[in-house]
């Protein structure tokens, strides 16, 4: 009577399980991917919504800037800016990984008194480890802003009939 494993019963063994600890790091890393990209997406809208909010609430015209991963003072504005301090994108969301940002906004963003957005664009947010492209777009004449999902190939300019509703919605 034998008492134990054999080593090819344990080579198997440990190939099994590192196979399974592959796949199940690959999912982490794809998950946490697509959480950040989606929390950037909302921060982006949060970041539209105080601005002009706080328009209203000064009762002034203000601008704001998209700059690399956060909403920012506009260097050079002609107005103040809508926000006290900058808003980063990414904060309080775990990775190294940056985020892939591209936009066509204007390098100013201004609200009018009453809080009307009167430039628009279109911003596309990716991250690596995912396929998951997230786009936020800001209509004109009136700066409504909607999120969907990006469509559109990787070289192309951006458009805003390729920021798709999400499935279900």
């Amino acid at each position: 009577m034998s008492r134990g494993f054999t080593l090819p019963e344990l080579l198997i063994a440990a190939s099994v399980l590192a196979l399974l600890a592959g796949a199940c790091f690959g999912s982490a890393n794809e998950t946490l991917a697509r959480q950040r990209v989606e929390a950037a997406s909302r921060r982006l809208e949060q970041g539209i919504e105080e601005a002009r909010a706080n328009a209203e609430q000064r009762r002034s015209a203000c601008s704001l800037a998209l700059a690399e991963e956060a909403w920012s003072s506009p260097a050079d504005a002609a107005l103040p800016s809508c926000l006290a301090e900058s808003t980063p994108l990414s904060e309080g969301v775990a990775g190294d990984d940056r985020l892939q940002l591209r936009h066509n906004l204007p390098a100013e963003l201004r609200f009018t008194a009453n809080g009307l957005l009167i430039d628009g664009g279109t911003v596309v947010i990716g991250a690596a480890g995912t396929a998951l492209k997230r786009c936020l777009v800001v209509a004109l004449p009136l700066g409504v802003v909607r999120i969907g999902r990006y469509g559109g190939k990787e070289g192309d300019a951006l458009s805003s009939a390729a920021c798709l509703p999400d499935p279900g919605l």
